[in-house]
């Protein structure tokens, strides 16, 4: 077998890349993002980034992998309201932590740069689609509620009112202590279920 050539790759320093990338973004978005701003913030040459990233959209798009949506495990929790009321939540803070500020910064971009937007997609809909499935599959098992004819609307409709709340929807007076996700969340939960015909209601 032939040795590798070349020095490994430094996770840290990619790390440090992807931090430097997430800032960026989030202080010029998409169209204000340079690679020599995102180097000079990571404390390395551009030199080192080109090695890494081929493109201002390869940097961008390795990003979004390195940020992906993390909504934690799909615990059976016994039953429809307690597993979507934890999704809600989970999805929540995936909104307020860095993926979601991620996301933020480059769904713009992604309405016409298509690599960006199938990253996303595999990121960010997926993993939430998934656990839905799995969840409503649960539940229809139980006899919780009737089967699902499209599983897929009821995913949509848990990120459409998640995402708009917590990127578009202003504070409101009184809402000090709370945050957009984890309000929208408690909100959404009985809405969802009736629409789904759960006998929990």
């Amino acid at each position: 077998m032939a040795a590798h050539r070349g020095r490994p790759r430094d996770a840290n320093r990619d790390r440090a890349l992807m931090d430097a990338t997430l800032t960026e973004l989030q202080l010029h978005g998409y169209s204000g993002l340079t690679t020599a701003a995102v180097a000079r913030r990571a404390g390395v040459s551009t030199a080192t980034l080109y090695r890494r990233w081929r493109s201002k959209e390869d940097l961008v798009v390795g990003a979004a992998r390195a940020w992906a949506e993390n909504l934690g495990p799909d615990h059976d929790n016994g039953d429809l309201g307690s597993d979507l009321g934890a999704l809600l939540r989970d999805k929540a803070t995936a909104l307020e932590g860095p993926s979601g500020r991620l996301l933020r910064a480059v769904l713009g971009e992604a309405a016409h740069n298509r690599a960006l937007a199938d990253v996303l997609f595999g990121a960010f809909v997926i993993p939430l689609q998934e656990r839905v499935f799995a969840l409503l599959e649960r539940a229809v098992e139980r006899g919780e509620i009737p089967p699902v004819a499209d599983p897929l609307v009821v995913a949509e409709m848990v990120i459409g009112p998640m995402v708009s709340h917590t990127f578009l929807v202003p504070p409101q007076e009184g809402d000090a202590g709370t945050t957009p996700g984890t309000d929208i969340a408690e909100r959404l939960l009985p809405y969802l279920l009736r629409a789904l015909g759960s006998r929990e209601l």
